[in-house]
């Protein structure tokens, strides 16, 4: 069942995982969002293994993410600068996207076309400079996903989060729920 792990706006092959955040998308939900004037834009990252890796090292300086290759087109960047300059929200489905847009602008200082690829890893301290919001499942402990989410909004707050989640019964991982972060 490949379609079965697969989101509805996968258009390449290449990764090594499906981008699962987006699970929670359907082209029914899609043309809901884009109704209400809410634009979506496309970029690509071809997710490697090395985002699932649990960090084993003690020291998080030490973790070496896998390079994954990501492209953003001229639209793509047009569209997000232009966003950006109006002060309109970004938000990202998954830390997949996230990890593009915030690999882009650190490089750049700005959304910019390019197909290259990317090792970055974002934990604690992390200032993020593309993202305002983030939709993503909940993520194994110790995980590069769950480093992303706590940098994003904070150590505590995600341990409460998560706290939450599992006095709740929330699914996990893949075909787990999914939780809307913004600042």
């Amino acid at each position: 069942e490949i379609d079965r792990y697969q989101t509805v706006y996968a258009k390449y092959e290449g990764s090594a995982a499906a981008p699962t955040a987006g699970f929670h998308f359907t082209e029914e939900l899609f043309d809901k969002i884009k109704a209400k004037g809410i634009e979506v834009i496309d970029i690509t990252l071809h997710i490697g293994l090395g985002a699932f890796r649990p960090v084993k090292v003690e020291d998080t300086k030490d973790h070496i993410m896998h390079s994954e290759l990501y492209e953003i087109n001229e639209e793509a960047a047009n569209r997000l600068n232009l966003a950006k300059k109006e002060g309109r929200r970004i938000i990202a489905i998954g830390t997949t996207s996230t990890r593009t847009l915030e690999a882009n602008m650190s490089e750049f200082g700005k959304f910019t076309p390019i197909k290259k690829e990317t090792n970055i890893f974002i934990e604690p301290g992390y200032e993020f400079k593309a993202i305002d919001a983030l939709i993503t499942n909940f993520h194994l402990p110790k995980s590069t996903l769950i480093m992303l989410v706590s940098a994003f909004m904070g150590r505590e707050f995600t341990l409460e989060v998560y706290n939450h989640a599992v006095e709740s019964r929330y699914r996990f991982f893949s075909f787990g729920d999914s939780m809307f972060i913004y600042g």
